[in-house]
């Protein structure tokens, strides 16, 4: 039985979390096409340098450029936006994300470490003239200073704009579940930008089988909650956003980075304390409720990538390629 949706269907149905897009579309000439953008996850509206959530990644599959999972992985936390983009922008979206953080919190760098920022990515090259570095600092900025908590777009907009998805135009999906508990609900949201895998291999049906000869590609699957979780319970449940991914048809190719970032706005961890110790809540591993939570993850991952598929429009891009809207 599937498990019952937020009220938008949506990663922002977690309480705090903020998600900003800007879409880069323009045709140039007859080759070259800018088709690409940025997207910004905010986990919550205070400083997020300040104010860090925990966090956790799972690496699927190695073949991406992300930046900033090092030191999640040793400390556990989140103290950034989290950014996406296209593989050749990684660096100018965590310049732009590094200025946009300097200017709100002064100390950084300053009478305190420096800021480690998180940028994901996926290869929109196919479509996108990957080449010409279309995506700026700015954009960053702008993504992150326009994040909302409403429905935010799917499709092809933001990260997704010239994403591809099993031979189809791909992007941005996004879905949410609750998970009842027995005083309160949680709420498990997931954001995806999906760029992977070939129609031979789609699960659902296809008049056409003759792929378009794109790139083995990626996926970026972002998991945020309100329960109370540990990092090394965030990493399990980002261990399994491989069973949605599957679920759809991927097979996780050789050249495809396969990456999961979960976080939970359920404690903030203070920057500047002079205590020793740290105190929170956080779920029994051998209770019910957690079984509940690795249904919901294949499940949100699974309907937000074929939510990226349902809400793209077929795409033109460079040297006048075309992906198709998949036919779900």
């Amino acid at each position: 039985m599937t498990l019952p949706r937020g009220e938008k269907n949506c990663i922002t149905d977690v309480e705090g979390v903020q998600v900003g897009h800007v879409t880069l579309y323009e045709h140039l000439n007859d080759k070259e096409t800018i088709c690409t953008g940025v997207t910004a996850i905010l986990p919550h509206t205070e400083n997020l340098f300040r104010k860090k959530v925990i966090a956790a990644n799972s690496v699927i599959n190695g073949f991406g450029k992300t930046a900033g999972l090092v030191q999640m992985d040793e400390l556990g936390v989140l103290e950034s936006p989290i950014m996406l983009t296209n593989t050749l922008s990684v660096g100018a979206v965590m310049q732009g994300a590094l200025t946009y953080m300097l200017n709100e919190t002064e100390e950084i760098g300053d009478t305190t470490g420096t800021i480690n920022v998180v940028v994901g990515e996926c290869n929109d090259g196919y479509l996108n003239s990957i080449r010409l570095q279309a995506v700026k600092p700015e954009h960053a900025i702008t993504a992150i200073q326009g994040a909302t908590n409403e429905k935010i777009a799917e499709g092809a907009v933001g990260a997704g704009t010239g994403m591809q998805c099993l031979g189809y135009k791909g992007g941005i999906g996004t879905s949410s579940r609750i998970i009842a508990a027995e005083k309160d609900n949680y709420t498990l949201g997931a954001l995806v930008v999906s760029n992977f895998g070939r129609r031979e291999q789609a699960l659902f049906t296809s008049n056409s089988k003759e792929s378009p000869d794109t790139p083995d590609g990626s996926i970026m699957m972002i998991l945020a909650t309100d329960a109370p979780f540990s990092n090394r319970q965030l990493k399990r449940l980002a261990k399994r956003c491989v069973i949605g991914l599957g679920r759809t048809g991927s097979t996780i190719d050789n050249g495809s980075g396969d990456i999961a970032i979960a976080f939970s706005t359920a404690a903030k961890m203070d920057h500047h304390s002079d205590e020793i110790t740290s105190s929170f809540t956080m779920v029994r591993d051998d209770h019910p409720i957690m079984n509940q939570f690795f249904q919901a993850v294949a499940e949100v991952i699974e309907e937000a990538i074929y939510s990226s598929l349902q809400q793209a429009e077929t795409t033109i891009g460079r040297e006048g390629r075309k992906l198709e809207k998949a036919p779900i």
